[in-house]
C-alpha cells in the first residue's frame, strides 16, 4: 500500500525534494560568501537572498521536474472530472 501511495506522489516528491536541496545549497553558498566577505552574516536576509536565488535557479535547473509534476497534476485533474460526469450523468439516469 506503501509503495503504490508513493508512485502516486513521485514527482511531487522529487520536484519538492529537489526544491529543498537547491534552496539550502544556496543558502549554504550565500552564508558562507558572507561570512568570508564580512566576518558575520544576517541569517534572515540570507534566507532570503538563497530564498529568491533558489527559486530563479530552480526555474531554469527542474524544468523537466516540474513539467513531470504538472503532467502528472493534469492527468489527475482530467482523471476526476470524467468521474465527476459519469457520476452526475448517473444521477440524471436516475
Amino acid at each position: 500500500m506503501l509503495v503504490r501511495t508513493l508512485g502516486q506522489v513521485k514527482e511531487f516528491v522529487v520536484y519538492t525534494g529537489l526544491r529543498l536541496l537547491l534552496f539550502a545549497a544556496t543558502f549554504g553558498m550565500v552564508v558562507g560568501i558572507w561570512l568570508l566577505a564580512t566576518g558575520s552574516a544576517n541569517i534572515l536576509i540570507a534566507v532570503v537572498i538563497a530564498f529568491v536565488v533558489s527559486g530563479i535557479g530552480s526555474y531554469f535547473l527542474l524544468d523537466r521536474q516540474r513539467e513531470a509534476l504538472a503532467q502528472r497534476v493534469e492527468t489527475r485533474a482530467e482523471k476526476a472530472t470524467q468521474a465527476f460526469e459519469e457520476r452526475r450523468a448517473k444521477e440524471d439516469v436516475d
